[in-house]
């Protein structure tokens, strides 16, 4: 029998494809490693420095993320996401006598095993405080934005699309033989990866998802597991890292869209309410975060003080820390003296503050709200 050509000789084929659907809804929450930056050109450490480490890595743990080495020595502690991509720096955060005792004190728990909440009305600074609380843990973390919307699927995981394998066989030209496979694809959730990796998850606003999804933190927190509700997965639940680590944030409950918190849910964390900073203070900071004296900042600090007296009179929704510092960065890169009489900075205060003034009283015309900014004003 004659040899056979190329064209006849056996062969066989294998065709892989993977089709995914609708992706799952975002869960608005970010991942992110918090880690500090180290000096690595010098063989000897002054003492000073030991507070600045980079994230460590345990080979014994059963996590896959190894610390990343930093190349340069004047690298701002920051937060990191899982791509090594910086995400957010604390240059801008002031850290008094205060907050560096909450800091340590915090940190005491956080290692005790107990998760910390920080609540308090907007603007005094929860999210930074977990987020610098976060970067001394030295581990990665992720980031969750609690919202009505937020969903057992979002926090677990779920079936995203399907894996499809195809052999085709055609060793014997005249035999065809195929064989199909399909396969759902599974996708982990962010609490689901953080719970399983050892992360420290900050639970930013916790209070605006629904009780019924915080309910899944209860058996974290308490029974040290994950419950796997809702997953088609042949275990009902998974334990919880180790080095799991959590951090609540909150509003006021009197807040629109904010829910009451569980008993049983607060039972289980040190809850630590921040109060605003009286105007001295605040002043103080205002200088320290932006470029204007600390003469300047205290003015800034009484306008925006007096706007909210007139809104909680009117019991309305009042400007926080955050219009200070608004006004102060926007008169420091514009070159606005931050004089009361002047036009350019009455009119910064105005389109930052007006909307609050009109709001609380009800105004008819920014002519009247315009007025009433000016009267109070003068009397700074």
């Amino acid at each position: 029998m004659p040899a056979r050509t190329t064209e006849e000789q056996s062969k066989s084929k294998t065709e892989e494809e993977t089709t995914s659907p609708k992706s799952k809804a975002n869960t608005s929450s970010s991942s992110s490693r918090a880690k500090s930056s180290s000096s690595s050109s010098s063989s000897t450490k002054n003492s000073s420095s030991a507070s600045a480490k980079s994230s460590p890595s345990n080979s014994s743990k059963n996590t896959d993320t190894s610390s990343k080495k930093n190349d340069s020595s004047d690298k701002k502690e920051a937060v990191y996401d899982e791509n090594d991509k910086m995400v957010r720096t604390f240059e801008n955060f002031v850290q008094t006598e205060e907050l560096q005792s909450l800091l340590e004190r915090s940190e005491r728990y956080i290692h005790a095993g107990f998760p910390v909440h920080f609540t308090g009305a907007a603007g005094v600074g929860k999210t930074s405080l977990a987020l610098q609380l976060a970067s001394r843990l030295g581990q990665p973390v992720v980031l969750l934005n609690g919202n009505r919307d937020l969903s057992n699927v979002d926090l677990l995981g779920g079936y995203v699309g399907y894996k499809s394998k195809r052999l085709i066989d055609n060793y014997v030209r005249t035999v065809y033989k195929r064989e199909d496979e399909v396969k759902e694809q599974w996708s982990g959730g962010r609490l689901y990866e953080a719970v399983t990796k050892g992360y420290t998850v900050i639970y930013d606003e916790f209070t605006r998802s629904m009780p019924e999804t915080n309910n899944l933190f209860l058996s974290i927190l308490q029974e040290g597991i994950l419950p796997l509700y809702g997953v088609k997965q042949r275990d009902t639940f998974v334990n919880v890292h180790p080095d799991f680590k959590m951090i609540f944030t909150s509003n006021p409950e009197e807040y629109v869209g904010v829910y009451e918190t569980q008993d049983a849910l607060a039972d289980r964390l040190i809850t630590i309410h921040m109060q605003e900073q009286d105007i001295d203070r605040q002043a103080e900071v205002l200088a320290d975060r932006t470029d204007i004296s600390e003469g300047d900042a205290k003015t800034i600090v009484k306008a925006v003080s007096r706007v909210k007296e007139i809104c909680q009179e009117e019991d309305k929704p009042a400007p926080s820390f955050r219009a200070s510092v608004m006004i102060a960065e926007i008169s420091s890169k514009s070159d606005i003296s931050v004089n009361t009489k002047d036009d350019d900075f009455f009119f910064v205060c105005q389109d930052v503050l007006g909307a609050y003034i009109y709001g609380a009283k009800g105004h008819k015309s920014n002519e009247e709200t315009e007025k009433l900014l000016k009267q109070e004003l003068k009397k700074l």
